[in-house]
């Protein structure tokens, strides 16, 4: 990665609105700790507005605005791939937003770019995906952003039908399903839940404190995938 490049990923991961360490920094570049040190100095004397703190890690400080963007080649082929997995795989308003974002980016591109094959060539099918796979993700993904509890009507694998509420975390792709994790306040655990036997979603007034919450499920997930491997 050219330097010039480096330096612009810094300012990429320092401009969500956390503090990020030297080592995630040097991590995501695959340099050491010493050149990120480096890089952000020479970021700083420029004029980027980095707030840094020992044992915290580096900030931006609000008000900073990024220059316009332009991307290589595989940048343009990355983007127009997850694009297309979107509008394949999602509920249509993503799919329809995905498909504006990559217009937008496109308009501004020289033709060259513009016009490459390459990009027409990675396919996403997306008849393997049935249309009760994606009918809820809309609602959920606008519950899981308010981070409010929603009632389902579920179907077990087993056939039986079900009541739950839940307080929903995060919707996961499996390349065959999509699932969505949550906690089930029936159960009292983390629950995965396939969208295609969600007969019905209803939100509720109630909202939950989702901090936390996404990782610890996909650390439950995890450990429950090892222990199955292992038996």
């Amino acid at each position: 990665m050219r330097r010039a490049d480096r330096l612009f990923q810094i300012v990429l991961l320092l401009d969500r609105g956390r503090a990020v360490t030297a080592r995630e920094l040097a991590e995501a570049l695959q340099v050491s700790e010493r050149t990120v040190y480096r890089d952000v100095a020479d970021l700083s004397r420029s004029g980027v507005p980095i707030s840094g703190e020992a044992g915290v890690g580096y900030l931006m400080r609000p008000g900073y605005r990024l220059p316009p963007l332009m991307f290589d080649a595989d940048e343009l082929a990355a983007l127009a791939l997850g694009s297309r997995m979107v509008r394949s795989w999602a509920d249509p308003e993503l799919g329809r937003a995905a498909e504006r974002a990559l217009l937008r980016i496109e308009a501004v591109l020289p033709k060259k770019l513009r016009d490459d094959p390459s990009r027409d060539a990675l396919l996403v099918p997306g008849f393997h995906v049935p249309d009760a796979m994606r009918a809820p993700m809309a609602e959920l993904r606008e519950a899981i952003s308010a981070q409010r509890k929603v009632s389902v009507a579920y179907t077990r694998a087993d056939g039986a039908g079900s009541e739950r509420v839940i307080q929903p975390l995060g919707l996961v792709f499996w390349g065959e399903a999509w699932t969505l994790g949550a906690w089930c306040e029936l159960r009292g655990e983390f629950r995965s839940f396939r969208l295609d036997r969600i007969r019905s979603v209803a939100a509720l007034d109630s909202h939950f404190d989702g901090a936390g919450m996404l990782a610890r499920y996909l650390l439950a997930v995890q450990q429950e995938s090892t222990r199955q491997r292992t038996e």
